[in-house]
Formats: structure tokens, sequence, C-alpha cells
């Protein structure tokens, strides 16, 4: 699908960092920036796909892709994984919070830690990588963030209460950041996926079953795959969308 995306001419040549780039949805946004000619960068933990998808991108893209490793929870290296994706795009642009994990949780059962740690995944760094690129935002003008949110907390999904909140959650930051840097021409918007169909979410989670009866929820009566997103994601972080802050777009195949 990437190669029937719009083109943005405003963002060839500008810096993008992505978090949690290197599989399922974060790959289709680092595939889709790169054809772009954009240069970019991105944060993932899992190491071998992660490099794949970089030399993968390098060999035919304008410009070198680049993976750094990094555990987002953990707040120094988040941070430091910043400083050093604007080191090796010479500008740091565009900023999208998508690493995640929608890990399922029984109520009953839920501890401090699990709690922690979801959060710690979910909903941290997207305020701690943000200010880590502010600073670089605003030496050059202006920029954009995309942060990724969920429909998820929208559908009354017990299963998933750390992370329903993390993802309302973000909700609020973006309101929040977007308050707070319109006046130095960053932007701040979300997107929030419906149930998007990815080799981990069918490993783990989704069934043939649970796949038709959602797709009966939706107008639009297909799978949505990891390319539905790129294009929003584009437009967001394109002068496409420069009179937008402190908005969202929903991709859900129309299901609220």
């Amino acid at each position: 699908m990437t190669a029937s995306l719009a083109h943005h001419p405003d963002l060839v040549g500008r810096g993008v960092l992505i978090t949690g780039g290197g599989s399922g949805i974060g790959a289709a946004l680092t595939t889709a920036f790169a054809a772009q000619g954009c240069r970019v960068t991105f944060i993932d933990i899992a190491v071998e796909e992660s490099r794949a998808l970089a030399d993968a991108l390098s060999a035919t893209s304008p410009h070198p892709v680049h993976f750094i490793e990094a555990d987002l929870s953990d707040v120094t290296a988040a941070q430091g994984a910043v400083k050093e994706a604007a080191r090796l795009l010479g500008r740091l642009d565009v900023l999208i919070n998508n690493a995640a994990r929608d890990d399922r949780q029984d109520l009953e059962a839920v501890s401090e830690a699990e709690w922690d740690a979801s959060l710690g995944v979910n909903l941290k760094p997207v305020f701690f990588t943000t200010q880590a690129a502010v600073p670089h935002m605003k030496a050059q003008g202006g920029g954009a963030i995309v942060n990724f949110s969920s429909i998820a907390f929208m559908l009354n999904m017990g299963e998933l209460p750390a992370y329903a909140t993390a993802k309302a959650g973000i909700l609020g930051l973006t309101k929040s950041l977007a308050g707070k840097l319109g006046a130095e021409n960053i932007r701040v918007n979300a997107i929030l996926p419906g149930m998007i169909v990815t080799e981990r979410q069918k490993r783990l989670w989704l069934t043939d079953a649970s796949i038709s009866a959602m797709i009966e929820r939706q107008c639009l009566k297909r799978i949505l795959v990891a390319d539905d997103l790129t294009g929003p994601c584009l437009f967001l972080a394109s002068a496409a969308s420069a009179g937008m802050t402190a908005q969202w777009i929903i991709v859900d195949g129309g299901t609220l």
C-alpha cells in the first residue's frame, strides 16, 4: 500500500523518529516515511527484526534508515536514544510515539509491578521522549508529534485495564502538550487505531472468530492492517495538516 500513498513534498529530507518502529504498525510507519524521502531513525527493543528492516530500507531509500536499540520504559535510555537519533538525523522534525504492548490482564490478578510495567511501556515514554525531542524542534522553529492511542478504552474491554488506562491518558497528554507547545510551532495530534491485524496480534490474541466479529461491527467489511495507518500518520506529520493540533483521528473502519 505504501507505493500508492500521497506524496508530501514538505517531508522530503525531514528528520523523523519513530518509537517501536521495527515491527507491526511501527514497521509500516518506518517504511512509509522512508519512502517519502525522509531521514528516518527508529527505536525498538527487538534487535534482529529491527536490524533487518533498517538494512532492507537503507538499500532502497534516499537516506540510510537507522535503528537504535533502547528500552523505552527506562527514561534515561529513552532520552539518550532521542538525543542519538537527533545526532544521526541532523535535525528532528517529526516524532511518532508508536511503541506499545497490549498485554491482556485479569483484574483480580494484576499486581502493582505489572500495572507499573504496562504504563511504563504504554504511557510514560510518550511524555519523556517528547520532553527530549522538544528542544531539537524548538531550535529549528517547529515540528510535529503524532501519538498513537487506541479505541480500546472506548470499547469496555475488561481484559485491558492498564493498557486502556494508558491509551486514554495519551489523549489527555496530547491535549496538554499541544497547549504547551503551540506557541513554539510544534503541533501535537493523535491517532486511535481500531483492530489492526498484525502477525503479533494473530499469534497472541486474535482468532478467525474474533476477527470476523470485529469486522461485523465495522462499517468497512474488511480486515484493517498496519498500512491503513500510514496515510493518516503522514498527513498529521506533514504541512497538509498545518492548522491542526490537539486533535485525533480514529482509524477503525467505522467501529465506533
